[in-house]
């Protein structure tokens, strides 16, 4: 029997060269699957933690407007402490006006000497004008004084007198300043504090 001899006729390098090939192209293949691969882990990861921010973002407003909500409740509230504790106050001033009004009238009645009549009284403030009329210029000098020695009353300044004649009497008209103060309240703006008329 012979035997067949087999004979190559093709090139081995180019087949080596074409196997190369395709190994390379697999490779690349494969390089790029996986490229792709992580591109994808990457855009995941990415698009995760852009919902996790966004969910700590809409965590964090929903707390500020809580928070916002709570500083509002208690603005509202020092606001209504503010308004009581400015009624208390007025109360409390009302409360003691009210045993200053009855000293400020019975000092008016007991600094008036005999001889001198109360036309009208007016109160600014402090401040208390009175017109009246007088049997003398004496009798005006003698209230002025009463009034300076009052615990009551300050600074007593005649503002105008002038003589009038109705027949057979001679009377004196006029207008004085006097001011009201507050001996119960020794710390208030130098020991003074008005009496407050009606």
């Amino acid at each position: 029997m012979q035997t067949l001899i087999r004979i190559n006729l093709l090139d081995w390098r180019e087949a080596r060269r074409e196997q190369r090939k395709k190994q390379f192209l697999t490779a690349l293949g494969v390089a790029a699957l996986g490229a792709l691969g992580l591109v994808a882990l990457g855009v995941f990861a990415y698009n995760s933690a852009i919902d996790s921010q966004q969910a700590r973002n809409r965590f964090l407003q929903a707390e500020i407007a809580e928070i916002d909500k709570q500083i509002a409740e208690i603005e509202a509230l020092e606001q209504t402490r503010d308004n009581l504790i400015t009624r208390m106050r007025i109360i409390e001033e009302l409360q003691q006006s009210r045993s200053q009004i009855v000293h400020y009238f019975d000092q008016i009645v007991e600094t008036l000497p005999e001889g001198v009549y109360l036309t009208s009284l007016k109160q600014n403030g402090k401040t208390t004008t009175v017109n009246g009329i007088a049997e003398s210029n004496g009798r005006v000098s003698a209230y002025m004084v009463n009034l300076d020695a009052s615990a009551w009353f300050d600074d007593p300044r005649l503002v105008v007198i002038k003589g009038t004649s109705g027949g057979s009497q001679r009377a004196a008209e006029f207008t004085l300043n006097f001011r009201t103060v507050n001996p119960q309240k020794p710390d208030d703006e130098g020991g003074q504090s008005e009496a407050e008329a009606p």
